[in-house]
Formats: structure tokens, sequence, C-alpha cells
């Protein structure tokens, strides 16, 4: 099973956000739960969510992704900036309660001259605070690209993060296509090489989501820049290769590329025509 959708806008409210997901023929989707760019977050209607979860139900969909806003940075030099993030993460995760069995995913942040190893301390010790033993929502850290000090860029980071965090049971990991390309793995011409890596240091068993987007920069470059799909350096073929391969069998594949809801209805179309319509 193939579960493939997109990044929604969540202005629509949860269950229309459902009903957009099946307009393009997606059956997941991913939403920011606030402002992506700010910490502001509108109060949420527990009914709607409850529908939204009868429509998941109804139509078979896969996990279903919320993302943390770009703003949070668990490992920031200062310390009320850290402590946003811990309480935007844990408002969220309130929100998902309401979601049971699905998804939050977070950018590790930017270490900003701390170091990687003091920056990884930082965001499992917020990981810590926030993630109870009760929590039904698992916590995903997004490989990056590694631009600037930004955590996450190696796979050696987010296992020093899931090392370091009591509540590693709770945690999992988001593979982005664009950000391993540009952080120097070679997805388009040795994806079993980059799994292996992956399982080698993380294990696949922590894969919980993939993000699929073509690249506008070459592999290596550190800059991460999403493109259209078959519209980069990656290309259409090495994503279907992803899409495909057995190692991420029954994962969440979900579009970050730039467009809107039409664009990702046609190239969730264009790639289920290549995987013979599942």
């Amino acid at each position: 099973m193939i579960y493939l959708g997109a990044h929604l806008s969540s202005a629509k409210g949860f269950y229309k956000m459902g009903q957009a997901a099946l307009a393009m023929g997606a059956d997941t989707f991913q939403c920011f739960l606030r402002n992506p760019r700010g910490a502001r977050a509108k109060a949420v209607d527990p009914a709607d969510l409850a529908r939204l979860r009868e429509l998941m139900a109804e139509r078979r969909f896969g996990p279903f992704v919320a993302h943390a806003p770009y703003i949070m940075n668990p490992c920031s030099k200062d310390e009320g900036i850290r402590e946003l993030a811990g309480r935007m993460m844990a408002e969220d995760l309130a929100v998902m309660a309401h979601l049971p069995g699905n998804y939050y995913n977070f950018h590790p942040g930017s270490h900003v001259g701390q170091g990687a190893e003091a920056g990884c301390r930082q965001i499992a010790d917020m990981l810590d605070r926030v993630v109870g033993p009760e929590q039904q929502t698992v916590v995903l850290l997004e490989t990056m690209a590694g631009k600037g000090s930004e955590v996450g860029g190696r796979f050696e980071e987010l296992r020093m993060i899931l090392d370091l965090a009591s509540c590693r049971e709770r945690l999992g990991v988001c593979l982005d296509t664009c950000h391993v390309s540009d952080g120097g793995y070679d997805i388009v011409d040795d994806l079993d090489g980059v799994l292996t890596e992956f399982d080698r240091v993380i294990g696949l068993d922590r894969l919980k989501a993939v993000h699929i987007n073509d690249s506008m920069n070459p592999p290596g470059s550190r800059k991460d820049r999403h493109a259209l799909i078959g519209q980069g350096t990656i290309g259409e073929e090495a994503i279907v290769r992803v899409l495909v391969h057995p190692a991420l069998e029954g994962l969440p594949f979900l579009l970050e590329t730039p467009t809107d809801d039409a664009g990702h209805g046609e190239e969730i179309r264009r790639l289920r025509e290549r995987l013979g319509g599942v």
C-alpha cells in the first residue's frame, strides 16, 4: 500500500482538509497546526477533529502528519526561544491527542554556534519535558539539508538525539528527499546504499514518514530549496524509486512541492499513473 498526499492549508478546517485530500486523489495529508512562521495558534474545534477522524477511518487514510512551525528552535542559544519551542510543541501535541496514532514532525533546529552535540542535548531535553508516557502521537525528527548550523543534516545527529532522549520510544524520523540529497546522500544513484546507511545509524524501524520533494540544487549543496517533482536535480525516476522501495512500504509519502492544491493533485495523479494506479 502506498499512501500519497500533500501539505494542505489548515485554514480550511480539519474535516475540509480531509475532503480536499480526497478530491486531489490523496489518502493522507500534512498540515500546520498554527502559523508556520509564528507562535500564534487558533482554537480548534474537537467536533471538527472528530469528523476528520471518522472520515480517515471510513476512507482508510494512511497516517496523518502535523508539522511544527518553522520558527521552533529547541537548540537556540536563547533560553526564551527554547522555552517557546517546548510550549508550542506541548500545545500542538494536545491537539494531536484528538487524532491518536498519527505523527507530529519538526525540524530539529539550529545550534547557532554551540556545536551539534550541545544542540542535540538541548533538543533531547525539550523532548523529555514535553513528550509524555501516555502520548499516542509519535514525534518525528526530520532529516535536514545541513545548511548553516542546522542540526539533522547527518543521520548521526538524529541518532544522537534519539540516544539522549528518555522518551525515545515515542520518537521517530521523517526522511525528506530534497533535504537528504542537498545534504549529500545519493538517493538518485544509490538509494539502496542510503537506506542501508540509515538503517545502520538510526534503524529503518524508526522511519515513519517521507517528504517527497525534488530539489532546485545539486546534491551536497546544503541549500534546501524544494522543486516540483521532475523539475529538479533528483528527478521523477528517482522519486518513483523511493515510492516503490520495499523498505518504505506502508509509509505516508507527502508532497511539499512549491505549488497549490491543483498542482499537488496533478503531481499525485502523475505519480499514481507511474505506480500503476495504486
